[in-house]
């Protein structure tokens, strides 16, 4: 008997404030006035961000030349795969109507192209754009081996269905005298991306690091020479390829292209009256909240809007009952 109470004895919790639950606790207890004024601060906030930052993206200085239509004869040379390495140019004069101070940077836009497309997401190769095994094209749903089995390097649709149009940008000071405007291609993509997700294989010599590879069917020339000019900006880690192989959430979008260092020549490649789209170079600013898109600032002030009209009816809602309990002292709501 004594040997089971000293069991049951030992095995009780200790006599402590914590295995008791003995330690002091606070009760949240909100009232209506502090949680309507909670309420009431959040919107403020909310709408106070948009305003402000539909301000800002309304102060970017943009300008889009599309060329869709202007370039209609290289669009049409473009829709057989065969003319892939025939050379087409156009040139667009544009005149800027207001001044762009600060930074300026160029992008390119497409309109109708659904990047967005799950099998279109999945196609690709992440261990080969990882440098790890440039033949690993089995993730890749399409463009994975040409006709013969030699493995696409890159594989998959999105690679080979990268933007190549090359845009020059001219400054006219006169009716027969043009001066090329620098641009920089470098620092346009994200520094994970440059420097984690894709990478060369370990080699001296890409051209023999991707022996045994095809280039993608709609690509003019293989991936170790987008840019032979400058080794850190070739192959996997070229800033255009990584800048196209980030997927767009929507139809039209835009992507950063080039940051300038003002009549537009164009040298045709990438043909959009496939899919009845469209594609424009837009010019623009930066604010300190981004580009000139008003989605963010819509965001909030469509969040602030709702939350002051939750606010309100709860209000209406808590003024109702107290009259109602101050007519009605014994009044009682059962849940």
């Amino acid at each position: 008997m004594e040997k089971s109470s000293q069991v049951w004895w030992s095995l009780l919790p200790d006599n402590t404030a914590l295995k008791q639950q003995r330690l002091p606790a606070y009760r949240l207890q909100l009232s209506a006035s502090k949680v309507l004024s909670g309420f009431f601060a959040t919107g403020a906030l909310c709408l106070g961000m948009g305003i402000i930052l539909l301000l800002s993206a309304k102060s970017t200085k943009e300008i889009e030349i599309n060329y869709t239509n202007i370039c209609a004869n290289c669009a049409k040379l473009r829709e057989n795969a065969i003319n892939f390495d025939k050379k087409c140019s156009c040139s667009i004069p544009f005149y800027l109507p207001e001044t762009m101070q600060g930074n300026v940077y160029m992008y390119y836009k497409l309109y109708g192209f659904h990047q967005n497309l799950y099998h279109y997401i999945l196609s690709r190769s992440n261990s080969q754009l990882m440098g790890k095994n440039i033949k690993d094209v089995e993730r890749c749903d399409s463009f994975k081996k040409t006709h013969n089995g030699t493995p696409i390097c890159p594989c998959g649709a999105i690679a080979n269905s990268m933007f190549n149009d090359t845009i020059i940008l001219l400054y006219n000071i006169n009716s027969s005298i043009y001066i090329k405007v620098p641009m920089l291609s470098s620092g346009i993509t994200w520094w994970s991306d440059k420097f984690i997700k894709f990478q060369n294989p370990n080699s001296n010599d890409l051209s023999s690091a991707f022996a045994g590879t095809a280039k993608p069917p709609n690509w003019p020339k293989p991936i170790y020479e987008l840019d032979e000019k400058d080794l850190g900006n070739n192959g996997f880690i070229n800033e255009d390829f990584i800048v196209w192989m980030r997927t767009a959430a929507f139809p039209t979008f835009k992507k950063l292209h080039r940051q300038l260092n003002r009549v537009q020549h164009f040298t045709e490649d990438f043909p959009v009256t496939r899919f009845q789209g469209e594609k424009s170079v837009v010019l623009s600013t930066l604010t300190w909240s981004g580009g000139s898109s008003l989605f963010l600032g819509l965001a909030y002030t469509v969040t602030g809007a709702v939350t002051w009209l939750a606010s309100f009816s709860m209000m209406a809602i808590h003024l109702m009952l107290a009259k109602r309990k101050m007519f009605f002292p014994n009044y009682k709501v059962k849940l």
